[in-house]
Formats: structure tokens, sequence, C-alpha cells
């Protein structure tokens, strides 16, 4: 789902977008980003692996506005995979806190911008203090209308596919649903984005080329763009550069255009 750049709250183009962005091109209407790179982005300053992330957290609401003014309507955000709790305790723990710092940084900006917030993820399987985070951000911004800022928080994708046809089988085994009316939809709306049309653009940031278990269904036609900054220096003109590139692209979904 595609649709044209539009200006914010009415205000023209120039004040608020990169010039070179073609106007008159359509924008993704859902952009999914891995935003990699933080712990090497504090290596380098000889700064603790938290630092990064800390620094990295504050781009998200840039970007988030950023894509909110040219009128992409979803971002989906990998914040944690299910894979990242192989890493050292102490940094898990201070991820599992950031979003609550997220929130209390950050919530006046995305209410002023009417971002609605949404999760996807083993929630469940989150401490209970990151899960009421999670509660109180969906509901503080349930009724906002403007794009949803959706994070992948102990996401996988396999994971979320195994789930998906577990419940799938169940329903099957209950009668529900019959083995011949399982479809590509019907498979579909036991995944997680169910309500969300797949994403347009992949960006990946850091240099690593690869899409680690994230959307494994989702992205199965999405344009993919990488870069070798770090997700805490990624600036709005990165993320233009980005959809740039998306503007330039032929999409034929193994068709012929």
């Amino acid at each position: 789902m595609l649709q044209r750049i539009r200006g914010f709250f009415g205000s023209s183009l120039e004040s608020t977008q990169d010039q070179s962005l073609d106007h008159n091109a359509v924008v993704p209407y859902h952009v999914a980003v891995v935003m990699d790179g933080n712990g090497r982005w504090a290596k380098k300053r000889g700064l603790p692996r938290t630092a990064g992330h800390r620094a990295g957290m504050k781009v998200v609401k840039n970007i988030a506005i950023a894509a909110d003014e040219i009128g992409i309507k979803v971002l989906t955000m990998y914040a944690f995979s299910t894979e990242n709790w192989k890493r050292p305790r102490q940094e898990v723990d201070f991820l599992m806190r950031l979003p609550e710092e997220f929130l209390r940084l950050e919530l006046h900006d995305l209410m002023k911008h009417n971002v609605q917030m949404r999760f996807m993820g083993a929630l469940d399987r989150l401490p209970a203090y990151t899960q009421e985070t999670v509660r109180e951000a969906i509901e503080q911004t349930r009724s906002n209308t403007g794009i949803i800022l959706n994070f992948a928080l102990n996401y996988g994708g396999r994971r979320e596919i195994t789930d998906a046809i577990r419940k799938l089988a169940e329903d099957v085994k209950e009668g529900i649903l019959l083995p011949e009316e399982i479809t590509e939809e019907s498979i579909r709306s036991y995944l997680l984005t169910h309500d969300l049309p797949d994403p347009d653009l992949l960006i990946r940031t850091s240099g690593e080329i690869r899409i680690s278990n994230f959307l494994l269904w989702q992205l199965a036609y999405s344009e993919l763009w990488f870069t070798d900054v770090y997700w805490p220096d990624f600036t709005r003109e990165h993320f233009y550069e980005a959809i740039r590139s998306f503007q330039l692209r032929g999409r034929r979904f193994g068709g012929l255009k």
C-alpha cells in the first residue's frame, strides 16, 4: 500500500522535508527498521554498550516524526529479538528498562504528534515491569490516529510463524477451519501483523546485510535498503535517502511492469 507525500498539519513540504525527495512519487505505507549498531557505536567512543542503546533510543522519536511528516502510516522497529536474551545480563536488564525511560522522556512529544504505539512479540515473557510499561504506552496512545509506531519486542520471525501454525492446527482440529480452506490470507490472519499491510521497505543500519529473523513472512516482497551508518548516528537525511532509493525502484512482485 502506497501513497503520495503529503504535508504535515498543512505545512509546506519545503519546511519539513528533504528537497531531493520526489514529492510526486509514492512513499511506503509501512517501513520496517532493524536498528543495529548501538553497541559498536558506543565501543568506538570508549563507552559502555548501554550508552549506545540510550543514544539509539533518542533517534526513534525523530525518525517516527520524520516518517509521519511524509505520509508513512506504519513504522515497525526491531527493538529486542528472541535471540537477544543471550547477551550479558547487565545489558539485557538495561534493555528491559529502556521502554520505561523512552515513555517517560518521549511520550509528550509522541502524543503531540498523534502517534499510536503498539508492541508485538512474546510480551508475556517479558519482566513484569516491562509488561506494565508496554500496557501503559498502548493505553495512553490507543486513541491516537497518526502514524503507528510498532515495536517488535521479544520478537522472532520463526517463533511468530511457529505460533501461527500451532493456532491454525488447533482450529483445524476443532473443525473451525478445514484443511482446504488454508490459504496465504488465512495464514496471515494468525500472524502478529494480521491487521497491518506488509512492509514496503526494510531499512537496516550498521553495515550488516541480513534480516536476522525479522518479519520472515511479511518481508517476502519488501524492498531492502542497507547503510553502514550506526543507528545512533541515523538522521532524517539518512531516512530520506532510503525513501529516495525506494522511489526509484520498480516493484513487479514477480510479474512484469
